[in-house]
């Protein structure tokens, strides 16, 4: 099989082959149809996280080269272990990433993806920057039909991360609007969730213009830019004191502190971006505006068929897609570092 790899942190992805996998056990073998490009990828490829204050979180360890990244993947099985049940080859399918050892408490309450024993496809273990991907087990493919198969795989990174920090503010909706930072691909696809779930308006802020207007067009009761002085006083007043909640997808000092601001009393802010640095808050100001701030990280299974079935629906409006060969994935991911990226870019192996 064929595959973009990293043969070496932070240096381009150079093509590399090697025998398709058999699949054992319950594995899985699938051929890759589409796989999109994250803002993840880069900080696998960078080989760490920026805590901030020239502090980085090192994340090399473990992970042999060549390495091949990519964990938004959909595609259609090929071959089964003789242990597989329930899946039939030709089968086209959504693949959770996610996967962690299945019998934790963690994973048996049905938060798999919170597990320690990380099992993540194209971030511990060789992605979808490939023609063929190996998926531990049945219980990871995810019903594709009905859904757009450019962003089928997408929605498994983008739409879950944009679901389910979503739904830890669901309750909000009645105390005022919503506010989404950041217009990525994940932002881009909370708007459209938001409009389905959360039943007031929806604000959002990008520096980026095209982005702002291209949110608007996709149904944005205001655009922000969060670097304008006045945007925070704007966002008060349009809001009569602040938004309810805030979901920040791209998780800077920048971003953060604009959200958390644009926060009224009792508000909350939802952090999922991992662009990197560091908050710094006035300690006082958490209980006198009796704030929260709370992270979030993708979704569990339960999660994936929910919004899955709800994107099935026809509720949830695709965001913009760019399809690309598997060749020009090196340059994807250094157009998405460049912010020159509207929507997402999928790779077609």
């Amino acid at each position: 099989m064929k595959r973009q790899s990293m043969t070496a942190y932070g240096a381009p992805l150079e093509e590399t082959e090697a025998p398709t996998p058999v699949p054992s056990g319950t594995e899985v073998l699938v051929r890759v149809s589409h796989c999109g490009v994250c803002h993840s990828d880069i900080h696998m490829h960078d080989g760490y996280f920026d805590l901030g204050d020239g502090k980085q979180l090192d994340v090399r360890g473990g992970r042999e080269l060549p390495f091949t990244l990519g964990h938004e993947i959909a595609g259609v099985v090929e071959a089964v272990g003789p242990e597989a049940d329930g899946v039939e080859i030709g089968g086209h399918f959504a693949v959770y990433p996610w996967a962690g050892c299945g019998s934790c408490g963690v994973c048996r309450r049905g938060d798999e993806h919170l597990c320690t024993v990380t099992r993540h496809l194209g971030i511990t273990v060789d992605g979808g920057y490939a023609t063929h991907v190996v998926v531990p087990h049945p219980r990871y493919l995810l019903d594709a039909s009905g859904i757009d198969p450019q962003l089928a795989g997408s929605y498994m990174c983008s739409g879950l991360t944009a679901y389910g920090a979503l739904r830890k503010v669901l309750d909000r909706a009645g105390d005022g609007p919503l506010l989404v930072v950041g217009l990525g691909g994940v932002g881009m696809m909370a708007l459209q969730f938001a409009k389905a779930l959360y039943g007031g308006d929806v604000l959002v802020a990008d520096v980026d213009a095209a982005k702002r207007e291209k949110a608007m067009e996709l149904g944005a009761a205001l655009a922000l830019d969060p670097a304008d002085e006045t945007a925070r006083k704007t966002t008060l007043k349009a809001t009569g004191g602040g938004v309810a909640a805030a979901l920040d997808f791209v998780g800077a000092e920048s971003s953060l502190a604009f959200a958390q601001g644009a926060l009224r009393k009792g508000g909350t802010a939802v952090v999922a971006g991992l662009m990197g640095g560091r908050l710094s808050m006035p300690i006082p100001m958490f209980p006198l505006r009796a704030i929260g701030i709370v992270g979030t990280f993708v979704g569990s299974l339960t999660d994936a068929r929910e919004m899955l079935d709800l994107v099935r629906s026809g509720r949830i409006a695709p965001i913009p897609v760019e399809l690309r060969p598997l060749a020009a994935a090196d340059q994807a991911l250094n157009d998405l570092r460049a912010g020159r990226v509207l929507g997402r870019v999928v790779l077609t192996p």
